[in-house]
């Protein structure tokens, strides 16, 4: 097939990558534009562009897909199929209708639930116990479209958006090759979505999500850790200090103390009254400093029962 690849971070490179694989015919790879990042605010590619450079495939970056000029370039490339994985933009309905199979779109969820543009986080902060990946054919609505397959993934206990992250992008990539061969041989299924999602839309994730609300519970700020991990991470103040907290432990028992107050410090963890339990943090990162497991961070930092986080 003649396929244009729509995407921009690491999560769609392993489907690009299958798609090259696979045998298809990549005509084009659009992509965001380059950002300046680091203090010399050097253009950085996206790590789609970059694989396409590796292997030779011409690479778009419009600032905005929906200008004409664009619009025109997709219609004299005249591919069979666009694939769309984490691309950034909204995909008018002038794209849609170009291809001969449309637009097909590898969505990090199992739709209809977590609609939006951060699925994969949000599944850990609310503690699900699966997630998947579904490939739809694109319409005008946000993740509206209606499905043609799917693959559930499990989470494990201690599943965080990254590793969450790798197992999607690579499912994502394998289930997208399958669903192309079916759209090839006329076997593809649609199934139509309902119109209310299955769950709350999956807003983007920001900074300040991160901030700990020590009033909840310790079930709900421990998914939160692992949601926010890598990115953007979960964090608290400590001594006016920004402390970002990587790995802890939900302690069902309740203790008397205040939502945040330190209760217990032990030689390779410290324990922090919540709304409801306590949380045993096993890994922190103290503003200025690495990333450390808490007996390290202990060696290094005084802490005092009795001190408020937060």
């Amino acid at each position: 097939m003649k396929i244009v690849f729509m995407g921009t971070p690491d999560f769609a490179v392993g489907t690009l990558e299958a798609l090259i694989q696979a045998g298809h015919e990549l005509i084009g790879v659009v992509t965001q534009p380059d950002k300046p990042k680091g203090r010399g605010k050097t253009l950085m590619a996206t790590p789609v562009k970059e694989v396409a450079l590796k292997h030779q495939i011409p690479v778009y970056q419009p600032q905005k897909v929906r200008e004409t000029e664009f619009t025109e370039t997709l219609r004299r490339l005249a591919p069979d199929v666009i694939v769309v994985a984490a691309f950034g933009q909204i995909i008018t309905k002038e794209i849609l209708e170009i291809p001969r199979y449309g637009c097909i779109n590898v969505h990090a969820s199992l739709l209809p639930a977590y609609r939006g543009a951060a699925p994969i986080q949000w599944a850990v902060i609310n503690g699900e116990k699966e997630s998947g990946v579904t490939i739809m054919q694109m319409d005008e609505g946000l993740d509206t479209g209606d499905m043609i397959d799917k693959v559930v993934v499990p989470l494990a206990e201690d599943e965080t958006g990254g590793s969450l992250f790798d197992k999607l992008s690579q499912a994502g990539a394998r289930l997208c090759v399958k669903v192309l061969k079916d759209l090839e041989e006329g076997k593809a299924v649609r199934e139509k979505q309902p119109e209310e999602s299955t769950t709350a839309y999956a807003s983007m994730i920001s900074k300040k999500m991160g901030e700990v609300n020590w009033n909840e519970s310790a079930k709900s700020i421990e998914q939160l850790i692992r949601g926010l991990n890598p990115w953007p991470s979960a964090y608290t103040k400590l001594q006016g200090k920004t402390l970002k907290l990587w790995q802890a432990q939900v302690e069902e028992q309740e203790e008397e103390g205040r939502p945040g107050e330190i209760l217990r410090v032990e030689k390779d963890a410290f324990y922090v009254k919540t709304g409801k339990g306590l949380l045993k943090i096993k890994e922190v990162q103290l503003e200025g400093k690495k990333r450390m497991d808490t007996g390290a961070f202990l060696r290094g930092f005084h802490l005092n029962t009795g001190e408020l986080l937060g």
